[in-house]
């Protein structure tokens, strides 16, 4: 994120640019490390967090060498000195801002909810109308007897075909259970299709089942 690597950056050019001095040899733990100095265990801030060593803005003791070979080259902990520890807080504010504004309340839906949702979906399908379009059998169509005999496809639609035109062309999710279609349909023409939706989804007022409207035209 940028504003941990702008504040990583700042570590950076504190670091570098802190001088070093003879009385720094006995106050700067840093320095401590650095020499080869041996403490049993070296209190840093971290500048981000560690599984099973602590949160980002914590302080914590770590050993000496492990500070030195992998947290301070990775700037992913500082030394407990005030100038470090103030730039690690600056930066926790921004992070802590920034995460507050983030963070997504989950709400747990109720059965009602969900109710709802799926009388919203049947609706949908009830006033809606799929359009399918397919080749004709060019070979019955010649074959015809009248120009009324019905134009035969040249691959018969079937239940999954429904389905997922179903979830493309309305972005309604249906199973297999929710579609009545005893045969595949084999002319082109206007269907009204049954569908099965549990009887906990009441049906719009004048109706005795749920139905999608499906027509199949010509490519």
């Amino acid at each position: 994120m940028a504003y941990m690597q702008y504040g990583r950056n700042a570590l950076r050019k504190v670091i570098t640019d802190t001088s070093v001095r003879s009385n720094d040899r006995v106050v700067n733990p840093v320095l401590y490390a650095g020499q080869g100095l041996r403490y049993r265990k070296l209190e840093v801030v971290l500048t981000t967090s560690i599984e099973k060593l602590g949160k980002a803005g914590e302080t914590v003791k770590v050993a000496p060498g492990h500070f030195r070979n992998h947290l301070m080259p990775k700037l992913l902990a500082v030394p407990n000195i005030e100038k470090y520890a103030y730039l690690v807080r600056e930066q926790r504010k921004i992070y802590q801002h920034e995460e507050e504004e983030a963070e997504v309340k989950v709400v747990k839906e109720s059965k009602e909810d969900k109710l709802k949702e799926f009388e919203k979906a049947a609706r949908r399908l009830d006033n809606s109308t799929l359009v399918l379009r397919r080749f004709i059998n060019v070979e019955k169509f010649r074959l015809r007897a009248s120009k009324e005999e019905p134009i035969e496809l040249r691959s018969p639609i079937t239940k999954e075909d429904i389905i997922a035109e179903v979830e493309r062309q309305l972005s309604v999710r249906i199973t297999a259970d929710n579609v009545h279609l005893p045969s595949p349909l084999t002319t082109f023409g206007e269907y009204e299709v049954p569908l099965r939706f549990p009887k906990s989804i009441p049906l719009p007022e004048g109706k005795v089942q749920w139905t999608l409207a499906v027509k199949i035209r010509g490519k």
